[in-house]
């Protein structure tokens, strides 16, 4: 065996510590670092914006920050084998069509995790990224309006990725675009327009997640072959939305997630003429104003599915018929007042609605709304309130979930 390649030496042993320092300084010490080294940076804040454009490492260390100017994006990262860990980053610009943001990455296999992020129009852009993690970050989201602000985190045309355990806050969306082959896991996002927003995405694995007090939940667009399970969904309220939304998406798996106080539950809409299927079982839909609605072709809805605190179904399409015979025997049951050819499969979550409804054998838990009871009903009141109306009523004394 021959003696090693000193040649590796200076990479191998390469790891600067760098006082705070100005914006020339940083960038040229990052160009100063050779390919696979490692940059640790000093506690203190470090001007930017800076780039990356070799692998290596910068460590902050969980005490070094670099401040953007305002303009434009924080860290911009166009290599491949790139690690950013420990930094707390802030103060992109907040321009869209520039999609300034707290970290830009392109190339692969990149780590990007334990990072703070704050004060960024989007979080952390991935731009035809593959084979890369983004963990234990925590994202918050400049204070502008709503439909002002960026994507917490966005991928666009990357895949075989993971992004798992990150706490999002004030972003606008969680967006999937042409985005196929992801694993999106255990992160936790408040205060947003779409907790998720996946679009020509297919074959993603959406585990463990929370969303919560977001217009909408998750909403899947022309994506097949999802899986979504595990997933705590609570608070959308937006009425075209709901806690968990499919526009023409087959084949998707919807298994073992809670959908708390949403506006709709579970909202399915495919094309007429729709393939595949839409599995839907063990989840609990508790709190919404619609338990579930439906108006896909063709679905599977085993006798598992559970819709919590709902009331039974009324259906309202005649071309469906005996797809919503099928869900009302597995999974909802015959109850007195059920018309005999339903049309429109939906559930209604009478405890959240200030509406009157008799008593049925005793159990309120059991009642039919009163514009589905049928007239053989002893309590059946002779001028009922409207179904749907301005407000959510809540009558739990605790409907939020821990």
């Amino acid at each position: 065996m021959g003696p090693p390649d000193l040649r590796l030496l200076p990479v191998l042993l390469f790891a600067l510590v760098v006082p705070a320092a100005s914006a020339a300084s940083l960038q040229a010490l990052i160009d100063a670092t050779p390919a696979g080294g490692t940059l640790k940076l000093a506690a203190g804040s470090h001007v930017g914006p800076v780039s990356i454009a070799k692998p290596m490492t910068l460590d902050g260390g969980g005490r070094a920050g670099i401040v953007g100017s305002g303009r434009g994006t924080v860290l911009s990262v166009a290599a491949n084998g790139v690690t950013l860990r420990g930094l707390h980053l802030r103060g992109s610009g907040e321009s869209h069509d520039g999609v300034d943001a707290g970290i830009l990455l392109e190339g692969d296999d990149h780590r990007v995790e334990d990072n703070v992020i704050e004060d960024v129009l989007f979080g952390i852009h991935l731009k035809r990224v593959n084979r890369s993690r983004v963990a234990r970050n925590r994202v918050t989201g400049k204070p502008l309006d709503l439909g002002m602000r960026g994507d917490a985190i966005r991928l666009w045309y990357s895949q075989h990725n993971v992004i798992e355990a990150n706490r999002f806050r004030r972003g606008r969306d969680l967006t999937f675009a042409n985005s196929a082959d992801n694993r999106i896991a255990g992160n936790h996002f408040v205060d947003g327009r779409y907790g998720m927003h996946v679009i020509f995405s297919p074959r993603l694995l959406i585990e463990d997640n929370r969303l919560s007090d977001t217009g909408t939940g998750i909403i899947v667009l022309y994506s097949p072959d999802l899986v979504l399970r595990g997933n705590h969904v609570a608070h959308a309220l937006t009425g075209g939305g709901g806690g968990i939304v499919f526009k023409e998406s087959h084949d998707a798996l919807v298994e073992g997630n809670e959908v708390l106080h949403c506006s709709v539950g579970l909202r399915v809409d495919a094309p007429p003429d729709s393939v595949g299927k839409l599995t839907v079982r063990n989840n609990r839909f508790a709190h919404n104003i619609i338990g579930l609605f439906f108006t896909a072709r063709r679905a599977a809805m085993p006798s598992s599915t559970t819709a919590s605190r709902t009331t039974s179904p009324r259906s309202a399409s005649a071309r469906r018929r005996r797809q919503h015979q099928r869900l009302a025997r597995q999974s909802l049951g015959r109850l007195p007042g059920l018309r005999p050819r339903p049309r429109r499969h939906r559930r209604h979550a009478a405890r959240d609605l200030p509406v009157r409804r008799p008593h049925l054998d005793g159990n309120p838990d059991d009642h039919l709304l009163p514009q589905f009871a049928g007239a053989g009903n002893p309590g059946f009141p002779r001028a009922p309130r409207p179904l749907f109306l301005a407000a959510l009523v809540l009558r739990d004394p605790a409907p939020r979930m821990p």
